[in-house]
């Protein structure tokens, strides 16, 4: 009753991968795997671990879906792991209030789902650590970003339960809107490269602007933006207008960096 291994795993629109990073415990590794399966899934990548998917507690725990263990991807970084996606969600228990609103603005699992719903392209949903979660760096690496519906007497959930709770969701809305099985042409998707892109003109035109302010005003820019899933041909006409605001206000500044370039090509920072 447990294996069923026969059936195959629905289909979504979008291609879903799960990324853990700095996993310690090898027991909890087993059970993302186990309910990462439960729900359809199975594409795992683990960044700097400090477990092993061939510890026999993971084994024991994954069950029937040790298949995730076996072709699990490691990474030394969280860029290198989601290099070739076309969204990335970072994950966090801790919601801020005062003057880091705006940089914690999060969706919850099931608006999350209703936005993948058509979406068509490589997903990477990102999870931390166990007892520190993900750090400022990484979260700032991540496009928007996804929180539990917890208590707040008592927010921070297992990281387990947390993959399950946000793979339920989706898996639930696939159930009910009838999405498993599609058979379209991917068009609801940003290059990744692409999104890089984006992502550094709205760098570049939030550094030329006048104030004090200007990596928050660049980070909801960042965040309002991408939870909008914007299609390449979206991304590309925001990026020539970024370009030119900026160059228009280098301009106007005199700023050496348009005495020098005048108008040039964004290209995403390494």
């Amino acid at each position: 009753m447990g294996d069923r291994m026969e059936v195959p795993l629905p289909k979504s629109s979008y291609d879903l991968d799960i990324v853990l990073v700095g996993i310690n415990h090898p027991g909890n590794l087993g059970a993302i795997c186990r309910t990462m399966l439960n729900h359809g899934f199975d594409k795992l990548s683990m960044v700097s671990p400090n477990c092993s998917a061939e510890d026999e507690e993971a084994r024991n725990r994954a069950k029937h879906s040790g298949r995730i263990l076996d072709s699990v991807t490691v990474y030394d970084t969280l860029e290198e792991a989601t290099s070739s996606s076309s969204l990335v969600v970072g994950t966090s228990g801790k919601r801020e209030v005062g003057s880091k609103v705006l940089k914690r603005h999060f969706v919850l699992p099931w608006e999350f789902a209703k936005m993948l719903r058509d979406f068509e392209g490589k997903v990477s949903l990102v999870f931390g650590e166990e007892g520190k979660g993900l750090s400022t760096e990484d979260l700032d690496r991540c496009d928007f970003l996804l929180t539990l519906p917890t208590w707040e007497g008592y927010p921070i959930a297992n990281l387990s339960q947390a993959v399950g709770h946000c793979v339920y969701e989706l898996h639930r809305d696939r159930v009910i809107h009838g999405t498993m099985v599609r058979g379209v042409e991917k068009e609801r998707a940003l290059n990744p490269e692409l999104r890089k892109i984006l992502k550094q003109s709205i760098d570049d035109f939030t550094a030329s602007l006048d104030g004090d302010k200007n990596e928050l005003i660049g980070d909801v820019f960042d965040r309002v933006i991408l939870r909008g899933l914007p299609i390449d041909s979206e991304a590309e006409r925001m990026i020539g207008s970024f370009v030119q605001a900026a160059t228009a206000l280098q301009k106007l500044s005199d700023d050496e960096n348009w005495k020098r370039e005048r108008r040039k090509r964004v290209n995403p920072n390494k």
